[in-house]
């Protein structure tokens, strides 16, 4: 079952699409303080049409960040909060049978919003996390043979504990894959922190996150994401750097050609974002780490004496000893 195509959303200029990212992006940071440049990664992603994961401990501002956001561009926007005993049905929906009239009805579970909070992905079983792998590839859910479009536009931002917290499952490779970007909020400086302490957003730290955006305009951001050029020379350094993480000692599994896509999607987005409508290396150094080292699999990983920054580490190498093109 499909619906009918939706006209096209006309792209904004890159000076103007700048203003509405920093626009979101003050907005969003009322409610998460002293996280600029995260939050500003996180609506690159939004807007490089990518989903988003964010790994760090409890409590640092993880949900609030993605609710934040949904809120900053009106979307629509729905919480799964993800445990052992969650089944694919309670997130997709299901098809329900109407004795009345003899058809199925159906009924929408919580992936039918525009921006859907996976929260604690990894608390949940294998099973349950891929029900999010087509709905996050294809934008779609299929139910019973029939495939159903998600509203657009469409975006999951997932959150997730280390793994070496207790009661979590790994997400498979073929998950992490789907995600464009990981990112990490950390703790507050010290500065933040006393400042939070004494005041009482604490309590409600949305209440004073109101829309300054809309779904049309994300779509406009995207459309002009798409419209941001690539001098050949810097593809072809992004391709020697990817060549880099192949070839590495330290790496047994470098990254793919889907990881390179997703790059350069986030590349456009970010030199959007700093209103030039062509790449730059500044766009692709700013997003290698966030983009690849979840995808990467290093070979301490293998040997059992993985650490979670080491990926990022390597990657900061990988950039430093591939010559730009000039």
């Amino acid at each position: 079952m499909t619906q009918p195509a939706r006209a096209l959303t006309p792209a904004l200029d890159a000076p103007t699409a700048r203003d509405a990212i920093a626009r979101v992006v003050r907005n969003v940071s009322i409610a998460v303080v002293g996280k600029t440049r995260e939050i500003q990664l996180a609506v690159v992603c939004l807007v490089g049409r990518g989903h988003l994961l964010l790994e760090d401990v409890p409590g640092v501002g993880k949900t609030t960040l993605a609710e934040a956001i949904a809120r900053s561009f009106g979307l629509s926007f729905a919480r799964v909060q993800f445990t052992s005993d969650l089944m694919p049905a309670d997130i997709l929906g299901a098809q329900i049978f109407r004795p009345q009239t003899g058809t199925f009805e159906l009924k929408r579970g919580p992936l039918f919003h525009q921006l859907v909070l996976a929260d604690e992905l990894n608390r949940s079983p294998p099973r349950t996390q891929s029900a999010l792998l087509e709905a996050m590839a294809q934008r779609q859910v299929s139910l019973d043979g029939v495939t159903w479009p998600l509203p657009s536009p469409f975006a999951v931002i997932a959150t997730q504990n280390p793994a070496d917290l207790a009661g979590t499952y790994p997400l498979p490779d073929s998950q992490l894959d789907r995600f464009q970007m990981r990112l990490s909020l950390g703790y507050p400086s010290a500065d933040v922190e006393a400042k939070l302490l004494q005041s009482h957003a604490s309590i409600e730290p949305l209440r004073d996150v109101n829309p300054v955006s809309s779904s049309e305009e994300l779509e406009a951001l995207q459309a002009a994401a798409a419209r941001v050029t690539v001098n050949p020379d810097l593809a072809a350094w992004v391709v020697r750097l990817a060549e880099a993480t192949r070839t590495h000692p330290e790496i047994e599994r470098g990254a793919s050609t889907r990881a390179l896509l997703s790059v350069m999607d986030a590349a456009r987005a970010h030199a959007l974002a700093e209103g030039r409508d062509f790449v730059t290396p500044l766009d692709v150094r700013a997003v290698v780490p966030c983009c690849l080292a979840h995808r990467l699999l290093l070979r301490s990983a293998v040997m059992g004496t993985f650490s979670r920054d080491e990926a990022a580490h390597l990657l900061t190498e990988i950039l430093r000893a591939t010559p730009e093109p000039k």
